[in-house]
């Protein structure tokens, strides 16, 4: 039986405790930490944790606990510190994106992982849906040939209020805005499928909320040797629209599905090639459909993994990897000049107070609350859908 210890009891914290209790038979959640130690307990109570104790920090439930997996749901400035003190107690981890504030951070979980032989994964549920695992082969599998260009909408929308909470909307504790928090998982789905780009170009603004120092939305365009893509980050846009369009030499494959194909006329012009996107649509349709999906698929995959029965899917250097377009992002972005990746070990943004001394802080923050009322959080359209 793999005991399980939650870490900040937050609203995700809730997404891991359920994907948790769906393995009964594999794991057992023995203990949830959060400084506000009634919102621990009331987790307890409502899910009916019977195994379970409410604790105050991390290093509480370790002392008094026999913990084989720590579930980091903490906000991201506390990722790596957490990450780094679970993985050097000798217990794996499965910690929420971004993974940390700096790729340095980045390097200091990876480095723990590794001396203690223990397993670090990066949420990254969108990665186990079967829209993404469709796509995902007829790209790896040249289905319609090369990819030529990348167009992602990462359309958010979130009122004013939601940077009010104590940690969000600051460089320091965040570590960003819509890139780091929101169009985070649609990096992570872009490197997933087309590897990681050469070099990046942006901007980024603050257009519609005031009690925020960081982006609400902004712009990324990203070299690949062969291809181009663009993603536009927000949340400012009703209805929260998104979508990945794959644009390869014979069709249009895209998130959600709606394929498309053109062939050329003798003039040059378009002509529409329906009998292709009829064959594109049944070769999509024939990949076999995930048996569990999102948060629960990914839990399973770490506890599955941490029993030796499957290989890790998403490891900490998949979750380096978001981290290190999103802050050539952010390099790119207030230094107006285009950013070469790799980003290396003695840059200025390779360390979190590197980043701090560059970024604009487009407002002032000036409310700052411990906790919301219960309120019913929205996770976004589901991607893929």
């Amino acid at each position: 039986m793999i005991n399980i210890a939650i870490i900040g009891a937050g609203d995700i914290a809730e997404v891991h405790a359920d994907s948790f209790l769906m393995f009964p038979d594999i794991c057992r959640i023995k203990a949830i930490a959060d400084i506000y130690q009634d919102k621990a307990k009331d987790i307890i109570c409502r899910k009916g944790l019977e195994h379970a104790k409410s604790y105050k920090t991390m290093e509480d439930v370790l002392q008094e606990e026999k913990i084989d997996l720590v579930s980091i749901c903490l906000p991201p400035a506390l990722h790596a510190e957490a990450s780094a003190k679970a993985l050097n107690a000798g217990c794996h981890v499965l910690v929420e994106k971004p993974m940390a504030a700096s790729l340095e951070e980045c390097d200091m979980m990876l480095k723990a992982a590794e001396k203690n032989k223990k397993l670090l994964s990066v949420v990254c549920q969108n990665r186990f849906k079967t829209p993404m695992k469709r796509i995902r082969q007829l790209i790896k599998d040249e289905t319609a040939g090369k990819v030529k260009h990348v167009m992602i909408n990462s359309l958010w929308w979130r009122g004013e209020h939601y940077h009010d909470l104590w940690w969000r909307g600051t460089w320091e504790k965040e570590g960003g805005g819509c890139f780091t928090s929101q169009t985070v998982h649609h990096i992570d789905l872009m490197i997933w499928m087309l590897g990681m780009p050469s070099a990046v170009t942006s901007v980024i603004k603050n257009v519609a909320h005031s009690n925020s120092e960081v982006e609400d939305v902004g712009v990324a365009i990203l070299e690949y040797p062969d291809l181009l893509a663009h993603i536009v980050s927000s949340i400012v846009d009703h209805g929260e629209e998104q979508e990945m369009i794959f644009q390869t030499e014979k069709a249009k494959l895209n998130i959600p599905w709606n394929p498309k194909a053109d062939y050329a006329l003798p003039n040059g012009y378009r002509a529409e090639y329906t009998e292709y996107e009829a064959r594109i649509d049944k070769l999509y349709k024939s990949i076999p459909a995930l048996d569990l999906e999102g948060h629960p698929a990914h839990i399973r995959n770490m506890l599955m993994a941490i029993l030796g029965k499957e290989e890790l899917m998403t490891d900490g250097q998949e979750g380096r990897k978001t981290l290190e377009i999103i802050t050539a992002i952010y390099k790119a972005s207030v230094l107006r000049k285009r950013v070469v990746l790799p980003i290396s070990d003695d840059d200025d943004f390779y360390k979190k107070e590197g980043v701090l001394s560059h970024m604009p802080k487009f407002h002032q923050k000036t409310t700052s609350v411990e906790n919301f009322k219960k309120t019913e959080i929205s996770l976004g359209r589901d991607v893929g859908r």
